[in-house]
């Protein structure tokens, strides 16, 4: 029997592979010697975070929240199956916000599209996705996902998280 979440699962996985794909196209690791590997960059505008606009601040603020929410239950185990389901579909709700309407310039849109990636990286792991995973490290992984956010883009009044990792 096929879950009603399959259809958004699949249609983030295609923004997430697409994001990376776009991400990893112009450039490869710096420390990377194989040519026939590409890894999407994160790196700063000269120095300097990027520059954000008011739907990536928004989106970004709301997969956050849903973070802060649901970490204190992940660590005490009291996190189900349904929480998780409910976490994933909204980080899903709020990357599909954020694509649809962020406007950045195309610089920062290449290294905004490496942090899609890891978010769709994290949501995989909490939905089961990823052999040999826990659904908590995907959540551990969304939460360091929003530190790389947080170090490469300029968010006035950004909150990190306190994850206990």
């Amino acid at each position: 029997m096929q879950s009603r979440s399959t259809p958004r699962l699949l249609a983030f996985g295609a923004v997430a592979i697409l994001a990376g794909l776009l991400a990893a196209a112009p450039a490869t690791a710096a420390d990377s010697h194989r040519h026939d590997t590409h890894t999407a960059v994160l790196q700063l505008d000269q120095g300097a975070r990027w520059q954000t606009d008011a739907a990536l601040r928004t989106g970004m603020e709301a997969i956050r929240d849903a973070l802060a929410r649901a970490i204190p239950q992940v660590h005490a185990g009291r996190f189900d199956a349904a929480q998780y389901r409910a976490l994933a579909e909204g980080v899903e709700g709020q990357v599909a916000y954020i694509v649809q309407n962020c406007k950045l310039k195309p610089e920062a849109d290449e290294v905004l599209h490496a942090i899609i990636g890891r978010l769709g990286q994290g949501v995989e792991v909490i939905g089961g996705h990823a052999a040999g995973t826990k659904p908590e490290e995907g959540v551990v992984h969304l939460a360091q996902t929003l530190d790389d956010y947080a170090a490469h883009f300029d968010h006035p009044g950004w909150k990190g998280l306190e994850t206990g990792h």
